[in-house]
């Protein structure tokens, strides 16, 4: 069948992009974690666009996985997305959604800023993200996209990784704690450059932060996964022998010795 849309990952933010190409009048074809994935892509071997919508730590192993024939059709919309995720898994040209919305369970859709999106299918995406009322815009030039990328990266990773110390939300953490939020900031970059291979524009990049602050003012800055992400960027910064001090201190002071309390 080649008229509809498959979705690998139906979590909080799967079925919100599911319902969309439904309310497009899209039938959707859900697979789940038990699913083999090669029987699916025989039952539906040509869809029109292939949605993977897993985490990112499950995201290597998926695309590793992918069947030939939906290798073409690809729409990624991960957190921590960066060009060399596709490229390690030989995808030439997906479609890549920087999702600025979360979707939490019990909880409606909420919009912090509009989510650009690149890519040969990006207007299919950006019609059903409207179709319910969540602003979306086509984003044409690879570089540009790179920079939305990396500007959501920063978002998270600052304030996931900066409220390890402080707590709260976001507007207390650029208010009464921006010297801090800055220099995390600015180490995250440090890596974000590395894992790019790119020159970073760090003046619009603190201004797209500042940005998504204000696109949610209250929204809270400890994540549930800040501790892996502050792991996984120091595992990065390692490999590519980067001092990043402030990371190091708060997986020391506020990583370490809480694991070490719970023992």
């Amino acid at each position: 069948m080649q008229s509809g849309v498959v979705v690998i990952g139906i979590g909080e933010i799967g079925a919100v992009i599911a319902r969309g190409f439904l309310r497009l009048g899209l039938p959707v074809f859900p697979v789940v974690r038990a699913a083999s994935m090669a029987q699916c892509a025989r039952d539906w071997p040509l869809p029109m666009v292939v949605v993977v919508a897993t985490g990112e730590a499950e995201l290597p192993a998926v695309l590793q996985s992918l069947p030939l024939t939906w290798r073409d059709r690809i729409v990624l919309l991960q957190n921590e997305l960066l060009p060399r995720d596709w490229a390690a898994a030989a995808l030439t040209q997906p479609t890549v959604v920087s999702l600025w919305f979360e979707k939490k369970k019990g909880q409606d859709v909420k919009v912090l800023l509009s989510s650009p999106v690149w890519g040969p299918h990006g207007e299919l995406v950006v019609q059903a993200l409207t179709a319910l009322g969540i602003p979306a815009h086509r984003v044409t030039d690879a570089s540009d996209m790179l920079y939305e990328l990396v500007r959501k990266n920063v978002y998270i990773l600052t304030t996931n990784i900066a409220g390890l110390v402080c707590g709260g939300d976001v507007t207390y953490l650029w208010t009464q704690h921006r010297a801090l939020a800055e220099r995390v900031a600015n180490e995250i970059m440090d890596v974000q450059a590395y894992l790019s291979a790119s020159a970073l524009d760090r003046v619009q990049l603190l201004r797209g932060l500042e940005e998504g602050i204000q696109g949610d003012p209250r929204h809270g800055c400890q994540g549930r996964s800040a501790p892996q992400r502050l792991i996984r960027l120091l595992r990065y910064a390692d490999e590519a022998h980067l001092a990043v001090p402030t990371l190091r201190e708060i997986h020391a002071t506020c990583v370490l010795k809480k694991v070490e309390g719970i023992k």
